[in-house]
């Protein structure tokens, strides 16, 4: 076969210019030797292409100029794989090329990168936070003393006792006033009927009270709603007017046999002037409100039959025994009588009807037989005080037990046990003690030991006349507190 017939192997795009002219080495090295060629990487950056040469004719590779023969074509390297488009970043001022999409990053770390210097808050932020804080701590503080305060008013307490209620200070009449029917009209309308739940019957217990402040605390004895007390039975209070009030027991102490009471709407209801029963004499006129056998704003008048007389109102124990260093009166009481006020002449409270002594019937319980006791008001101020403050009321304790049974010969109160660690065993008293006076007042026996204890508060020092094998010693006892 001829040569005009061999086809012709060139490559299709290749001109017949190329044999004969080849192609200009774009690096020419001075010594002859063929330039290196550098090293690519065998997979390229992401981001990355390469520079491309510039052409002799000053035109690069890939831009539009004159066709001229060039090498043979190399295989077209393999697609780099284009990187997932990046979200815009949250940050402005992010670096570029970081990365906010899906997945890890697909640009590499390079080592010389340096972390993003932290972000400096404003120094306007520091004092914003203080005082923030500080108006947060104030705001918590006025919430908890308005919480702290609606649940005292919702218990009838106040952190001030008596101080902290308006009672009232001015007594209703002149001293001299000789009137009772002025002092019936002074007083009524601060005398209330009670009704209370009793093993589990409503109303089955019946006394009085009387209005102590303008804040609706009602005072009365323990034992006519104790037992409403213990089972949260319901309690009524019926004004002058026969007004009925729901009421609540604040708090009560059966060892003084007081109880004081909280009751709603009592802004119209005129409170009890508190007078004093120190001053008392006796034979000085006095006056019993309440609602004796039942029947509702009832007075009766008499004198002051005795003073200090050591008395004991019901209990069932010796520990829940009240004994009062009571204020004797021959006004009639009767029971229903309980928890209403002995007033003076001057319409001022000296006492807390309590008991009446009875002849021992077979009922238990008899009629008026004209010696009634009351709990003097000095008693009253200073349990109320503490059951307003804190729902609970405190007695004073030696930590002995003496003999109460009658001794007809005895000569004062006979301790029958010490107990441990108490303050009549750190002031030295023994068993069979007998004790003949507390601060110079005569002691007889073991209820007037007590009677004479009571009057004191816990924390006080008494003096007490000691007689031990025939001699007397004098020892001083600090008074401890129980509840109660």
């Amino acid at each position: 076969m001829s040569d005009e017939h061999q086809p012709d192997e060139r490559q299709p795009d290749q001109h017949p210019e190329a044999d004969q002219h080849p192609p200009a080495d774009p690096h020419p090295v001075a010594d002859g030797r063929a330039p290196e060629q550098p090293d690519e990487p065998t997979q390229p950056l992401a981001g990355w292409s390469p520079t491309p040469a510039p052409h002799p004719d000053g035109h690069a590779y890939g831009q539009p100029g004159p066709m001229i023969a060039g090498p043979p074509p190399q295989p077209h390297p393999q697609p780099r794989p284009e990187p997932a488009p990046a979200t815009r970043p949250l940050d402005p001022g992010a670096p570029q090329g970081a990365w906010f999409g899906p997945g890890p990053s697909p640009y590499p770390r390079s080592p010389y990168a340096q972390p993003a210097p932290p972000r400096r808050l404003p120094l306007w932020v520091w004092p914003a936070v203080a005082c923030l804080a500080l108006v947060v701590g104030v705001l918590g503080g006025l919430a908890g003393g308005a919480l702290q305060d609606q649940l005292a008013s919702e218990r009838g307490t106040n952190d001030n006792g008596l101080q902290g209620v308006q009672t009232r200070s001015a007594a209703p009449l002149e001293a001299d006033n000789g009137s009772v029917s002025a002092v019936a009209e002074a007083l009524l309308p601060s005398t209330v009927q009670i009704l209370a739940e009793f093993d589990g019957r409503a109303a089955g217990a019946t006394g009085s009270g009387f209005v102590l402040d303008r804040q609706g605390h009602v005072v009365t004895n323990n034992h006519v709603v104790a037992s409403a007390a213990e089972g949260d039975g319901p309690i009524v209070v019926i004004d002058e007017a026969g007004e009925r009030h729901e009421a609540t027991v604040v708090g009560r102490s059966a060892v003084y046999d007081l109880a004081v009471l909280s009751i709603d709407g009592a802004e119209s209801l005129e409170p009890a002037a508190l007078g004093a029963s120190q001053v008392l004499r006796v034979g000085d006129p006095v006056v019993a409100f309440g609602a004796p056998l039942g029947l509702s704003q009832t007075v009766t008048s008499g004198i002051v039959s005795a003073l200090n007389r050591p008395v004991t109102t019901s209990g069932e124990s010796d520990d829940e025994s009240s004994y009062i260093n009571a204020v004797q009166t021959d006004a009639a009481i009767n029971p229903g009588n309980s928890g209403g006020p002995l007033v003076n002449l001057a319409g001022e409270v000296v006492g807390v009807n309590s008991a009446i002594a009875t002849t021992g019937g077979a009922s238990g319980e008899s009629g008026n037989i004209g010696v009634g006791f009351a709990i003097p008001i000095e008693q009253v101020r200073t349990t109320v005080d503490q059951i307003l403050r804190t729902g609970k009321a405190e007695y004073p304790v030696i930590g002995a037990q003496v003999r109460t049974g009658g001794e007809p010969d005895a000569d004062g109160a006979t301790i029958t046990e010490v107990m441990p660690d108490t303050p009549a065993a750190r002031a030295g008293l023994e068993q069979d003690d007998v004790i003949t006076s507390v601060d110079d007042q005569p002691v007889t026996d073991g209820i007037a030991l007590i009677v004479a204890i009571r009057t004191h508060l816990p924390g006080e020092t008494v003096e007490m006349s000691v007689l031990r094998g025939g001699e007397e010693r004098v020892v001083k006892v600090e008074l401890d507190g129980k509840v109660g």
